[in-house]
């Protein structure tokens, strides 16, 4: 009898400490970003013509931000932005940065932690598997930014298909006497596997997609794993198969990029059928967002985004407000759409909070949502949003009634726009709306106080010196080959 309560009493002991520790067990965070994803290209946001099952099951079961916006309408400072959750203009990183390996300079500055480093800090595994974009020489190395490991490419951008990995491309594209960009950006470049070369044999966005399954299946520990998907950014390149499968669509730019959002749907449904196996689905933070609008300049007309203005690159509402959602089932959120502002920044800010992370140096400008999506806290997230590109020669401000802004343009006037009534931009009431333009100029005057100037070369001038430098090159090599009486092959 004796022997039996003592057993009973373990049980209940070791039972209780289970209890405990459930309860205290960490929470995963796992951030899955597209690249130049249109607002109107997923299921959830109501497109009829692309195919997203798995980001549609997600945002039936989580919290749908029906005013999520990223930082800036460009993918490098916008990623800055969201990996750091404070302003990128905050450390004057406006531009994209280029992939130069041997540029210690020209990167995520090192006075910034990333929020897989403030995790890092308390225990996590962290890992980025895709794009990193933020610096291609070893002193920007996510492995040296708070990510134990890294599966992807340093670049702005990479080829789909591994047969077109090449170990040289020319530095002047001869079609038309220009750099070759995408071939001096690395997007032709074996992909890396932290420090060393990474294998790739198949379609890129499945080989990320399978190397997050793994990596979620091999964490023994709560995991932050950045996904960052290259998918749908240019260049347009899908498995046949898969083109074929949106032959309704009569663009064939539209046609592949639709089988570029598939095949990422395809791979986020990989990623979690693994957070399943595991175990870890339920108590996995899953934030999913585009880095900014599709792309509607230059002819790239495939994208959609919905019935907001212009795309990429814009400080209409098309560049910056995105497709976002977050999916928690063990926080009991409040399942349904969220009207409140939230930006990318709150990402940060969210898993630091929930994880315990480390919150030293440069305080986070997000804003833990967590509290929102509950009840616990009513409102809105934010009082106002803010953009900046160009040193503040084009910017924006938005509270949750109001937008303000000012495009780059020659005699290019602010404008005011009423969200509530507008939200897509078709009217401005500026000329009869002084007071509340000065007070908007004044929230957008106060915060730019913080800023600091870009420290980077303006990408028209960057590109012109580096367009010279190449003609040099390129020139010499021609001339080297006509005295050797040698082919050059192109």
């Amino acid at each position: 009898m004796i022997f039996s309560k003592k057993i009973g009493l373990m049980l209940f002991l070791a039972m209780s400490s289970l209890a405990v520790n459930a309860q205290n067990e960490k929470p995963n965070v796992l951030v899955i970003l597209a690249d130049d994803l249109g607002y109107g290209d997923v299921g959830f946001t109501g497109s009829k013509e692309i195919f997203t099952p798995n980001l549609d099951k997600l945002a039936n079961n989580g919290v749908v931000f029906k005013n999520g916006y990223v930082t800036h309408p460009y993918c490098g400072p916008s990623r800055a932005g969201l990996i750091t959750g404070r302003y990128q203009a905050r450390f004057g990183l406006e531009i994209n940065l280029t992939n130069s390996p041997f540029d210690m300079y020209n990167g995520l500055p090192l006075s910034e932690q990333t929020f897989a480093k403030r995790l890092q800090k308390t225990g996590y595994t962290t890992g980025a598997i895709g794009k990193w974009h933020l610096g291609g020489s070893d002193t920007f190395h996510p492995n040296n930014r708070g990510f134990d490991y890294f599966y992807g490419f340093l670049s702005g951008g990479h080829s789909y298909f591994p047969e077109n990995v090449k170990t040289h491309m020319p530095l002047i594209n001869p079609k038309n006497n220009k750099p070759h960009y995408s071939a001096n950006e690395g997007s032709y470049w074996p992909l890396t596997r932290n420090n060393k070369a990474g294998e790739f044999n198949e379609y890129l966005t499945t080989a990320l997609s399978k190397d997050a399954a793994k990596f979620i299946q091999s964490s023994d520990k709560p995991f932050c794993l950045y996904l960052a998907y290259n998918a749908p950014h240019l260049p347009l390149e899908a498995p046949k198969e898969t083109i074929e499968k949106y032959n309704h669509i009569k663009d064939k730019k539209r046609r592949t990029y639709a089988a570029m959002i598939d095949e990422m749907d395809q791979g986020i449904g990989l990623v979690l059928e693994s957070l399943k196996k595991s175990g870890k689905y339920d108590n996995t933070l899953i934030f999913f967002l585009s880095d900014n609008g599709g792309p509607r300049k230059n002819g790239e007309t495939f994208a959609n985004n919905g019935n907001f203005r212009e795309g990429k690159g814009s400080m209409y509402e098309g560049g910056c407000h995105v497709p976002f959602i977050l999916h928690w089932p063990k926080g009991n959120l409040n399942v349904g759409e969220f009207d409140g502002l939230v930006s990318a920044l709150d990402i940060a800010a969210t898993a630091v909070a929930v994880g315990n992370g480390d919150t030293s140096g440069e305080t986070l400008e997000g804003t833990n949502l967590i509290p929102y999506l509950t009840g616990k806290q009513k409102g809105s997230p934010h009082n106002a949003l803010y953009w900046r590109m160009q040193d503040g020669m084009a910017w924006a401000v938005r509270t949750e009634k109001t937008k303000f802004l000012k495009l780059n343009k020659k005699g290019v006037k602010p404008e005011l726009f009423d969200m509530k009534k507008d939200p897509f931009e078709a009217k401005d009431i500026v000329a009869k709306n002084t007071k509340k333009r000065a007070q908007m100029a004044k929230l957008w005057n106060e915060w730019n106080q913080g800023n600091t100037s870009n420290r980077y070369l303006q990408s028209g001038e960057y590109q012109k010196k580096r367009l010279d430098l190449y003609k040099k090159m390129y020139e010499k090599e021609q001339q080297a080959a006509a005295k050797k009486k040698l082919l050059v092959i192109e």
